[in-house]
């Protein structure tokens, strides 16, 4: 077995095998919490520097009612704002992705803004009395870029800068070139699917369901998969393929097209290997290509699945038949896994689910259920308060704490 650089924190000899109770899966005042104390303060992804090559190039990330831009400035910084006109509150890009001539100009009253958020000016300047330009720039987001990827935060928050954070995932990220990458011809993608977001992270927080779910992975790299945890919400999952030729036509064509890369050190090649980020994010890195995806939560009964997918510079034709062999195999698994976390989420609200009893292999479903009720601790309770005093139950603990 290839031995990982990383060392695996230890699992209890005896743990609590149980999860959250079914009743924090659908609750509003439970999201209302998880909005405001596990996603709009912890980072998330919002693509890669490659994403907007040239000054005046954007993206947008939108987020339970925060929008952001980040956009490439005039002099190459990228920054983060958000998407959110100082006069009336319009959005001052639409769209998913797009370009900018030298500056950004509102649609709504055509307020123009400078590259680097701040305000070349308003319209009719005149009507407003006197205007003080420098108070009315685009507001900044918290952004940091790590090997190329863009990172923001909405709100402050608990995690450490990305560098820190990320700091055990530093050589892996520096041995893939992951700082190259480059989008592919349609990088986006996403699914909304009609579940909390917490059942789509229960599916994809352990490999007990691959030998049986993903027959797929299982053929490819199902025989040498493991998980590994880190400290402050990372764990990394990785499969070893190649040992076996694969009997189905994408398994069996991808092992034979994988580009080899000598230039990986041992435990990065013939790999598909996952790096995880509290508390949605995920990357995968192949030997041909790479991708990040994550699960934003749009009700307490929707969420987006979605992503974006990048390859290596100057890719020849069999690292691009690869790239499309694997992203067969990761078709067919997202198909499944989707299913199950319907399934998985329909328990929730049945009089016969008596909660999770979970296996050494679902350690990581457990750890991530813990740092929840750290953040927010009346999901430690297993019967569901009043729906009008989970938000007063909430801070009356938080406040035991102090």
């Amino acid at each position: 077995m290839t031995e990982m650089p990383f060392k695996s924190l230890p699992i209890p000899n005896d743990w609590d095998r149980s999860g959250l109770p079914a009743w924090t899966y659908h609750s509003q005042a439970v999201f209302d919490l998880e909005r405001e104390n596990v996603f709009l303060n912890h980072w998330q992804v919002a693509g890669h520097v490659n994403d907007i090559p040239a000054p005046g190039d954007w993206l947008a990330f939108d987020l339970l009612g925060e929008r952001a831009v980040v956009m490439r400035g005039l002099d190459g910084v990228v920054r983060a704002f958000h998407n959110l006109c100082r006069h009336r509150g319009a959005r001052v890009v639409d769209g998913v992705q797009g370009h900018c001539r030298g500056a950004v100009v509102c649609p709504f009253h055509g307020w123009v803004y400078n590259l680097d958020g701040s305000l070349r000016g308003a319209a009719q300047p005149t009507s407003f009395g006197g205007i003080d330009r420098a108070r009315f720039g685009l507001k900044p987001i918290e952004a940091e870029v790590f090997h190329g990827f863009i990172f923001l935060r909405f709100h402050p928050g608990p995690q450490a800068p990305v560098a820190t954070l990320l700091a055990p995932y530093e050589a892996d990220f520096a041995a893939y070139a992951v700082a190259d990458l480059l989008p592919v011809d349609s990088p986006r993608w996403y699914t909304d699917l009609p579940v909390n977001w917490k059942s789509v992270r229960d599916v994809d927080n352990e490999g007990y369901h691959v030998p049986l779910a993903h027959p797929g992975l299982q053929e490819l790299y199902g025989r040498d998969y493991r998980d590994l945890y880190l400290d402050d919400g990372l764990h990394v999952s990785v499969g070893y393929f190649g040992d076996k030729p694969g009997r189905g036509w994408s398994v069996r064509h991808y092992v034979k097209h994988a580009p080899d890369r000598p230039g990986l050190p041992p435990h990065l090649r013939r790999a598909w290997t996952y790096y995880g980020i509290f508390p949605s994010t995920v990357f995968a890195f192949t030997p041909e290509g790479a991708q990040f995806y994550h699960d934003l939560p749009i009700s307490p009964g929707q969420t987006r699945l979605t992503g974006r997918t990048y390859r290596w510079p100057e890719e020849s034709r069999q690292v691009r038949l690869a790239r499309y062999l694997a992203a067969r195999i990761d078709r067919d698994t997202s198909v499944e896994d989707q299913q199950l976390t319907i399934w998985s989420n329909e328990s929730m609200k049945s009089s016969a689910f008596d909660g999770f009893y979970l296996s050494d292999h679902e350690y990581g479903l457990r750890r991530h259920h813990d740092r929840l009720r750290g953040l927010v601790p009346v999901m430690q309770l297993a019967t569901a308060p009043a729906e009008a005093e989970v938000i007063a139950r909430n801070k009356e603990m938080l406040g035991r704490r102090r």
